[in-house]
């Protein structure tokens, strides 16, 4: 498949002009966290591309990418509704997909929010593990998927983005219009004062009160985190709120915890704007997910998935495309850049 380019004069004018977008994003900025800087869309190579983490696929056929062309460009407020599969080409690997999955590959299984809230030791080992993981996840890149929908926000054609992921990749490769339903691992909270760090300045202070402690990762484990030793999680001095001494959580929900109705609220108002729904790399299994394509349903707004494999929502959907966001998403917006 032809690589994305984008050293064309259409998009070098709509990078000229970004600075619409953060404001169309302000007027509904008081639930989102504040937005980086925009960053320039460098070229789209499909370089992050990783076998290991993407579930076996076929090739985008001639009649899938139809479809999905017609279904963008027919959308004026295309609603976008993302899941782990969109991250699996930058190298992350998701829960549920087959043979590569998370829960296919490990028998561990996410930490749950009841037991990281009433066990120290559950919390030790957390932030043991998240503290080796922390310099792995980070470096982790955006890809051609994440790119090519920060281009469709550009050209004017997605509306709102709504992300199950906590990569904040999304945001590194440039979309403003974003809400990371899940939260986000670069940010952590105190569960008592509400005090909001960034994950490198706890990162700092883990080992300031961790001086001589070291771990070696031992495969990768779910929560982006890694596995490290018995020995290594014992030695570990767990963080807390320098402020209160409170419980310190990265600012994500999880299993078994609850998304804020705030940003449930948020992100059916947005739906409600929108004319068409495409879900993104996403099985749909949490119900935090299928409210909203149910949602668009009672609206009358079509939906179209774009997953490897099945999903929860495919009964009710309008399309269905079983492919590669990357290679499907890039092949249609390079084609919209050309017009």
């Amino acid at each position: 498949m032809k690589k994305f380019s984008l050293q064309n004069s259409k998009f070098m004018r709509l990078q000229k002009t970004s600075s619409i977008f953060v404001s169309r994003e302000t007027a509904h900025s008081s639930l989102q966290a504040t937005p980086p800087t925009i960053r320039p869309h460098p070229r789209i190579i499909n370089s992050s591309f990783s076998s290991s983490t993407v579930p076996p696929h076929t090739p985008l056929s001639s009649s899938d990418f139809l479809r999905l062309e017609s279904f963008i460009g027919r959308s004026e407020r295309l609603f976008v509704l993302c899941g782990a599969g969109v991250s699996t080409e930058s190298g992350i690997k998701d829960y549920r997909s087959e043979n590569v999955g998370l829960f296919a590959t490990t028998k561990q299984r996410p930490v749950n929010y009841s037991d990281f809230l009433n066990s120290s030791n559950v919390r030790q080992r957390y932030w043991a593990r998240n503290t080796t993981a922390w310099p792995i996840f980070k470096s982790f890149k955006p890809n051609i998927a994440h790119r090519s929908l920060a281009t469709l926000e550009h050209l004017g054609k997605l509306h709102w983005l709504v992300t199950q992921n906590v990569d904040d990749l999304h945001h590194k490769a440039g979309s403003r219009q974003v809400t990371e339903l899940h939260g986000t691992v670069f940010s952590v909270i105190c569960l008592t004062c509400r005090q909001k760090l960034s994950r490198d300045e706890v990162q700092d202070y883990i080992f300031e009160i961790n001086p001589n402690w070291s771990a070696t990762p031992e495969g990768f484990a779910p929560d982006a985190d890694v596995f490290v030793s018995e020995e290594a999680v014992r030695t570990f001095k767990t963080p807390t709120c320098r402020r209160c001494s409170g419980i310190l959580k990265p600012d994500v929900v999880f299993f078994g915890d609850v998304i804020p109705k705030k940003r449930v609220e948020f992100v059916s108002k947005r739906l409600a704007e929108c004319d068409a729904m495409l879900i993104a790399g996403s099985s749909i299994e949490t119900y935090s997910a299928l409210r909203h394509v149910k949602q668009a349903k009672d609206l009358r707004v079509p939906v179209l998935i774009l997953n490897i494999g099945r999903t929860r929502a495919d009964p009710i959907a309008d399309f269905i495309i079983n492919a590669k966001c990357g290679d499907a998403l890039t092949s249609v917006v390079e084609k919209m850049l050309k017009k």
